[in-house]
């Protein structure tokens, strides 16, 4: 395995998108839309199941919705990635749950309506 090879995922979350990048051998280093990222969040937690946090190089670009749905595209992305570098993951990713997209989504508004589901006030006189 050369050190210019790396493994892609694609993460989904709300209106999130995130595209994960993990190059093996590296030095742990974590970059969000080419910020280096310090300390340990919470979307790095597939590379902790896996016992890779600190032995691999993630570069993540990130786009759409707002945190909590960009940490969740991350956390999916890098899960993603890493059953593409080794298949022998997906067993514990799967159990943790970091495999399955969630399809929570915004609820579209309806005419009539005020919002996805409020109804206007009713006045009986």
């Amino acid at each position: 395995m050369s050190t210019s090879q790396f493994f892609q995922g694609v993460g989904r979350r709300k209106t999130s998108v995130a595209q994960v990048r993990i190059t093996p051998n590296g030095k742990g280093t974590v970059l969000v839309n080419e910020i280096a990222i310090t300390g340990e969040p919470t979307y790095l937690s597939p590379l902790k199941l896996t016992g890779l946090l600190g032995a691999v190089d993630v570069s993540i670009h990130v786009q759409g919705g707002g945190f909590a749905g960009q940490e969740g595209a991350i956390r999916h992305g890098i899960a993603r990635a890493l059953v593409e570098l080794d298949e022998a993951y997906r067993g514990s990713l799967r159990a943790a749950g970091y495999l399955t997209r969630d399809s929570r989504m915004k609820e579209r508004k309806k005419y009539g309506l005020k919002g996805a589901r409020r109804a206007p006030q009713w006045s009986k006189r």
